[in-house]
């Protein structure tokens, strides 16, 4: 690991970061009684971290690791830490965790609810924050952990986490009663799972994956959409067929030309993702069909975590999941190609290159990249 240091972006322009020194490293801040220092070993980027930033005005995202700047804010990542200084009871150095982290070096954490299986961070700016970003996995009590596999549980465990939901959603909702499923940027990670969960369901809805001609190829590669169709051509499809629609780009125009296609033959219009993050601004004027609405995914583990019979509890929600995990890693990484290659990088150089291709989407859809600071 080279010196402490922690990644800034612009929140207005996401093509804009700088490299600061870390502010949670040993040398900069002392421990408190009850707090616990990680130090970051390796973490997934994906477009989804491009939403977190996005969406990180709205959703609070940028709450997470305050940067003290109005101006700027820091990236939450998924990945893996090590525990270097522990005055945190239960808490012991070494302690590897799963969770959720800056883009930097280290991170303070004031563990709560300490437990064999992980802990929650109860860091007062947390305390208001969705809780299933302030838990923290120990690996050596998580099921789903497998080191020989940690570069992808890093990329595809939060992503899939949401794919898995959003199939639930849907079908909670009866697929909001329409004959296909229409998921924009179809080479998305997060996309792919879900039309990966939809297609395990007997009898679900066609689905259409819809993406650029530069991904073409991969998308039709993947084998999991019933029809591949480029935004372009979007004016192909049947617009009499009722349809939901996911969207993961949050393309605003996309949005719209949707909606004036199908019109009342539109059940169901989510927005996931924001890849196309400078389209993401209110559509103006009023769109046909029904009102865009965003899917937050912590809400429906809570709904599926509650005890039965309004959900699974958290034990049957944490078996479905882990089901249906392993059934996608295991046609993930036995597919001719694979879904996806792990590419890793190290160090802030490399950091800042690889969240400026994510944003400016020139990464391979095939590549997952694992970084380490």
């Amino acid at each position: 690991m080279e010196a402490p240091q922690r990644l800034l972006v612009d929140r207005t322009d996401l093509h804009r970061t700088r490299v600061v020194p870390d502010p949670d490293a040993p040398g900069a801040r002392p421990l408190a009684d009850g707090e616990a220092r990680y130090a970051i070993e390796r973490y997934a980027l994906t477009a989804n971290n491009v939403t977190y930033a996005a969406f990180g005005e709205a959703m609070q995202y940028w709450a997470f690791f305050p940067t003290g700047d109005a101006a700027t804010g820091c990236v939450p990542v998924w990945g893996y830490a090590r525990c270097v200084e522990s005055r945190a009871v239960g808490v012991e150095v070494g302690q590897r965790c799963y969770g959720y982290w800056p883009m930097g070096s280290h991170l303070v954490v004031r563990p709560a609810r300490v437990r064999e299986r992980g802990f929650v961070d109860a860091m007062p700016h947390r305390t208001a924050l969705p809780a299933v970003y302030n838990a923290y996995v120990a690996c050596a009590h998580d099921p789903l952990y497998d080191a020989s596999a940690e570069g992808l549980q890093a990329l595809l465990r939060p992503l899939f986490t949401t794919s898995f939901l959003l199939d639930d959603f849907c079908v909670e909702h009866a697929d909001f009663e329409a004959k296909q499923i229409v998921l924009s940027s179809a080479s998305s990670k997060t996309a792919w799972g879900t039309a990966f969960c939809i297609g395990r369901r007997a009898g679900h809805p066609a689905r259409i994956g819809l993406t650029s001609r530069g991904n073409l190829g991969y998308v039709r590669s993947l084998g999991l959409y019933e029809q591949v169709v480029t935004y372009d051509d979007l004016a192909t499809l049947d617009a009499t067929v009722p349809t939901t629609y996911i969207d993961f780009a949050g393309d605003r125009a996309l949005r719209g030309a949707i909606h004036r296609h199908w019109r009342d033959a539109l059940r169901h219009s989510g927005v996931v993702g924001g890849s196309h993050w400078e389209s993401l601004h209110t559509d103006s004027g009023e769109l046909p069909g029904p009102r865009p609405a965003f899917f937050f995914a912590p809400a429906q583990v809570e709904k599926r975590s509650a005890e039965p019979p309004q959900g699974l509890g958290r034990t049957g929600f944490e078996a479905a999941l882990g089901t249906a995990w392993q059934a996608m890693v295991g046609a993930a990484t036995k597919a001719v190609p694979p879904w996806i290659v792990v590419r890793e990088a190290t160090g802030p150089q490399a950091i800042e290159t690889a969240f400026a291709s994510l944003v400016a989407g020139r990464t391979d859809p095939r590549d997952g990249l694992v970084l380490a600071p």
